[in-house]
């Protein structure tokens, strides 16, 4: 498949997912819709670090629960006192005209990104220079330690959580204008990743992942490009937790905020299952898991985590390149990887004659 067709491709699919909402079949169904793009910009965020990078992070949910609360507190102070805010949190008294929604929900989105990159770039230049099950276990209890804190924060709702304010009747309902703003960022982060990863810092990210030593040794400074591929996948993140905390109304600092358990640990399912190390692998993967999740929540409830734990073995066990990887192998033509089994042919046959 050459460039031209992939962009006509891409093209035909973004002008189809901007028709959506205007399907009647599908408007009942356009809330999670929208979770299927915040499920996306899961997928291609983690996979910056743990794909393209080989940094297997479990924290990034970390990104997501400050882009979450930083947008709503901002929300929130733009036109109340906590106290105030506190009486009438989810009511009418707390309804926002369009302009003021839109201004504090474009200044809290924005304030969230750089408070993410600012957090990545600090944690960044200590924690990436711990490697392998090291840097995995530390940042799995980032999103742990994160969690606590907003608990036990009075100032953000501490455990009995923070509401967002309500979206303003002149910009419809919530499903069909959050489907947009994630359709939106998700579009922005794909096109942006693969600008990314077609340059040099593509290039630095995969050295790193293939032999960081080796970079290293060639004068790469791997600490930079790490912090670097950190702030990317925390300045979308951030954006993401921003608009999400708007979607769901009633941000939980455990179990909405800093969901490690749930949402962390789905970002790098969703890239592992669709190929991580790829651009459209985690797009696939998202895909395909969201997809397979509704599913088994709708006619197999009560044993939904049962079929997801079976769903996980059997890709583990069958696709352990991913969906993507899988394909590569069986039509290899097809995904342009006939250059690269020709010269291993040959290295091979030199290597024999040697």
């Amino acid at each position: 498949m050459n460039s031209s067709t992939r962009m006509v491709l891409s093209a035909a699919l973004f002008i189809a997912a901007l028709f959506v909402p205007q399907v009647p079949a599908l408007q009942p169904y356009l809330t999670q819709i929208a979770f299927l793009w915040v499920m996306i910009l899961f997928a291609l965020t983690w996979d910056v670090l743990g794909g393209q990078m080989g940094y297997n992070s479990f924290g990034n949910i970390l990104y997501f629960g400050l882009g979450m609360y930083a947008t709503a507190v901002i929300q929130r102070d733009l036109y109340f006192t906590v106290e105030e805010y506190a009486n009438v949190a989810g009511g009418e008294q707390a309804a926002l005209t369009t302009a003021e929604y839109l201004f504090g929900l474009g200044l809290g989105m924005g304030t969230g990104a750089l408070l993410a990159v600012i957090v990545a770039a600090l944690l960044g230049s200590g924690i990436l220079g711990l490697r392998g099950h090291y840097f995995a276990i530390c940042t799995l209890g980032l999103g742990i330690a994160a969690g606590e804190l907003a608990s036990g924060w009075d100032y953000i709702g501490a455990g009995s959580g923070l509401v967002t304010p309500l979206l303003p009747d002149a910009l419809g309902e919530r499903g069909p204008f959050f489907y947009y703003v994630f359709l939106i960022l998700a579009v922005i982060a794909f096109l942006v990743l693969r600008r990314l990863y077609a340059g040099q810092f593509g290039l630095a990210i995969n050295a790193i992942r293939d032999d960081e030593d080796k970079a290293e040794a060639l004068g790469l400074h791997t600490t930079r490009y790490k912090t670097v591929a950190w702030c990317v996948s925390a300045f979308f993140l951030a954006l993401t937790g921003g608009a999400f905390g708007n979607l769901v109304i009633f941000i939980d600092p455990t179990d909405v905020a800093f969901a490690g358990p749930t949402f962390g640990v789905w970002m790098v399912l969703m890239a592992i299952l669709g190929g991580k190390g790829t651009l459209w692998g985690p797009v696939i993967g998202a895909t395909v898991f969201h997809v397979t999740q509704e599913l088994f929540w709708t006619y197999l409830f009560g044993w939904q985590r049962v079929a997801l734990g079976l769903l996980i073995v059997v890709v583990v066990v069958f696709f352990p390149l991913g969906i993507v990887g899988w394909m590569r192998e069986r039509w290899p033509k097809r995904f342009g990887e006939v250059v690269d089994a020709e010269a291993r042919k040959a290295q091979i046959s030199l290597e024999g004659e040697s």
